[in-house]
Formats: C-alpha cells, structure tokens, sequence
C-alpha cells in the first residue's frame, strides 16, 4: 500500500521535440522542471508510472542538515532557503515547516559520535546543539528514557510528501512544462555520440539534453547502455497513527524509533534502527564498493533472500527493443515489514507512554537506493554527452530536492551551480 497523494493532471499530448527531458517524475525530476521551466526552457519529464510513486511520496517527510556528510551540508541549506519560499513559488500547500529535529542518544558512545559530527562541522555556523537529558524532557515532555543526551537543531524541519511532489509539478506545468506519466523510456538516441533525443514506448522525442532522475532504476537504465552506477536497495516500513494529542511538534529520531508529526494530527513512525536489506545480483557485481559503509552499519541490516531477489532477477538488464524493465513494473510497492513496525510501536511507547493508545491508519514501505558513501550523483556522465544524473539519494533526496533540483537544471544548461557540485560528481565512484 502507498500512501495517497494529490492528483496531477498530467498530459496526454506527446511532444515531437523539445529541449530536455527529463527521465522520472518523482521530487528530483520536478524540481528540475520547475526550475528549468521558470528559466524558460521548454522541457518534458516522462514517468513510468504514477508522479512521485514510489520513494517521493513514501519518504518520512524529513528536511535536515543534522548528520549530514559536511560536504553535503551546503546542498541542504540551500534547499532550507527553497523549502522556505516553496508554498509561494507553487501556490500550494506543501506541508513545511521548520520545526526542529532532535535525535537522542541511550549510551555515552552514541552521544560521541553526534558530538564529532558536531565538531567536524563547526566552520559552517549551523545552530545544532547538544542537549541534555533535562533539556530533553523539557522539548519533549512526557517520556521515560533514560537519555545520555541528543543533538537537537532548531532549522530543520519536514514537508508532506504526499503534498510536495504534486505541488511542485503543477507549478511546473503551469509554467510551460510537459509531464507524460505512463510512459517509459526505453533507449537513448545519439548523433555524433551526443545525446539527441530519447525512446520512449509512444515513440521518439529529440532534445538536446537528457536528466536521468530514475531513483532505483537508474542504476539498470544506465547498465543498458554500458555505464556501471553503484546502487544498492535498502526498504524502509513506516506507519501513520490517527490524530492524537502528542509530545511535540519536533521530529524526534531515536536509536531504535522515530516520530513527526503528520498534517492530519497523526505521526509518521519508523523503526529508525533496522532497514529490510534485500540481496539481489547487484550485491555481487558492486558489493565490494560498500565493505567499509557495511562494517560501519551491521547492526542496522536486515538481510534477506527472498521473493524481490529472483523477481530482480527475471527483469532484464540489457534490452536492445520492445518491452524495457520500466514497463514491467510501473511501480516498485516492496511488502511492508510489520514486525519492524511493531518493533517501532514498543520501542516508541516505551519511550512515551501517550503513545501506547496509538491508532495505526496506514501502513507502507518504500525502496532506498543507495550509494556507496550515501551522497548522491549530480553530474554528466563521462563519455555519454548530453546525458545528466540526479540520483542515488540514499533515502535524503527529499529534503535536498529543491536545491538537487535546482543544481542539476544548472548544470544542464551551464549555469553558475547553485552549490559547488564536486561532492557528487560521478567519477569518485
């Protein structure tokens, strides 16, 4: 089950030409054509299913620079700035925010590590700080944890999935761009070895560049035509209780829980200390690229072989005509792991008691691709000319996804980037 987001009339005309298409109608692929749209660029993104269906609009809604690699703190502030003015720029409601996150810890040793990053980044001038666990009862009343302390910082906040994407594309649309869901791009056509346009199951379309923004399927369109990304998935399941009186409007994340509140009055809870780890081909051909990421994070794995790995294995990985994996699955829905959100339920309840009366209205899980250090790729791809990525999000594109956007439109057309870009150019992997 998926949660349910607001309609987008999309388009049913299907354009000959036009200057950048963008592949993947989820937030990464909208704030692109937004931003290249408001710039007067003709531009069209084709999605294979639905607009923001998959991890878009399943994500926990969080918008945080706390824990962040330092090299990426610069794109999250920048989308601070954009999240900030988003409701004006679409003329909707996206739900944000600035509500604060804090994160807690139970034992001093994770309080140390929150303290390091605290310290590594100190020439950035966030307002993150430490809390004590007085100070924690007082942000957040009503618990029983015994908390060593947390890192609470008071500008980051959350936005509605379920909101934001449709948001964002209607004000896309409204401003010249063309969004086709139902439609899978098969191939890219070249000239000359440039990108010149793409194939698409309706047919052709000739542009002068191309924004792969395809999340998990990124990795598989790119091996077709012979460009290895290393991403791996991981699934998250969560839950939204009904409206209750809670402790606060601060997203809190625990070691082994997370909670924020939800527009209908309700929370999104998580189980922050465990993600489903399905194995599939991939863990052979790239694992190695993620030995040390895996050493850091054991505990937090669940593995399994089970049904997605010998469903990935009947999806092709090259496909020269005909029927791509895009159109087999127009939507990846993973199984909901309900003992990990049973195991979220005690441990939050356990944490604070108002949450044991909890009514659970919706349930759902989405799939995370993720890269070896957890940053993302924005960048051209090294001998495909014409042909960009914005993706490998690693379960943070939401929050960043005005800024990750914004920078991939600069970099198609050669713009001053909003950010430095090098963080995440594709040859580091």
């Amino acid at each position: 089950m998926a949660p349910t987001i607001a309609p987008v009339e999309t388009s049913n005309e299907f354009p000959a030409s036009t200057t950048v298409v963008i592949i993947g109608g989820g937030i990464i692929g909208l704030t692109a054509a937004l931003t290249l749209a408001e710039r007067g660029v003709s531009v069209t993104v084709l999605e294979k299913g639905r607009l923001a269906g998959e991890q878009s609009s399943r994500n926990l809604g969080w918008i945080r620079k706390t824990s962040r690699h330092g090299e990426d703190v610069p794109l999250a502030l920048a989308a601070d700035r954009l999240w900030a003015k988003m409701a004006e720029r679409t003329g909707s409601d996206v739900g944000y925010r600035q509500s604060g996150i804090l994160f807690l810890s139970r034992t001093p040793e994770q309080l140390a590590v929150h303290e390091a990053w605290l310290k590594s980044v100190a020439d950035l001038s966030l307002d993150s700080k430490i809390l004590s666990a007085r100070e924690i009862d007082a942000r957040v009343p009503g618990g029983r944890g015994d908390w060593a302390g947390g890192i609470f910082t008071a500008s980051d906040g959350c936005a509605e999935p379920t909101l934001a994407s449709s948001a964002i594309a209607k004000a896309a649309i409204a401003r010249g761009a063309v969004i086709v869901e139902n439609c899978a791009v098969r191939n890219l056509t070249r000239t000359g070895g440039r990108v010149s346009g793409v194939v698409t199951e309706r047919g052709e379309i000739e542009c002068d560049q191309v924004l792969l923004a395809g999340g998990m399927w990124s990795r598989r369109f790119l091996g077709n035509i012979g460009v290895s990304l290393p991403t791996l998935p991981l699934v998250l399941s969560v839950f939204r209780t009904g409206a209750m009186q809670g402790p606060t409007d601060t997203a809190v994340g625990g070691p082994d829980f997370s909670f924020r509140k939800h527009k209908n009055g309700g929370f999104i809870v998580t189980q922050r200390g465990a993600l489903d780890a399905p194995l599939t081909l991939d863990h052979l051909l790239v694992g190695s690229k993620y030995l040390s990421a895996l050493r850091a994070q054991w505990g937090l794995m669940r593995i399994s072989l089970g049904k997605h790995f010998w469903r990935d294995l009947t999806l092709p990985r090259r496909w020269k005509s005909g029927h791509s994996p895009f159109e087999r699955v127009r939507t990846m829905d993973p199984p909901i792991n309900q003992a990990l959100n049973d195991e979220a339920s005690r441990n939050l309840s356990a944490a604070w008691p108002v949450f044991e009366n909890m009514t659970v209205e919706e349930s759902w899980a989405g799939m995370i691709d993720i890269t070896p250090d957890s940053n993302p790729v924005i960048d051209g791809v090294p001998g495909v000319p014409g042909l960009t990525l914005a993706t490998g999000f690693s379960g943070h594109g939401f929050g960043t996804s005005p800024a990750a956007g914004q920078l991939a439109a600069d970099l198609l057309m050669g713009s001053d980037p909003i950010i430095d870009p090098r963080p995440y150019r594709f040859g580091r992997f």
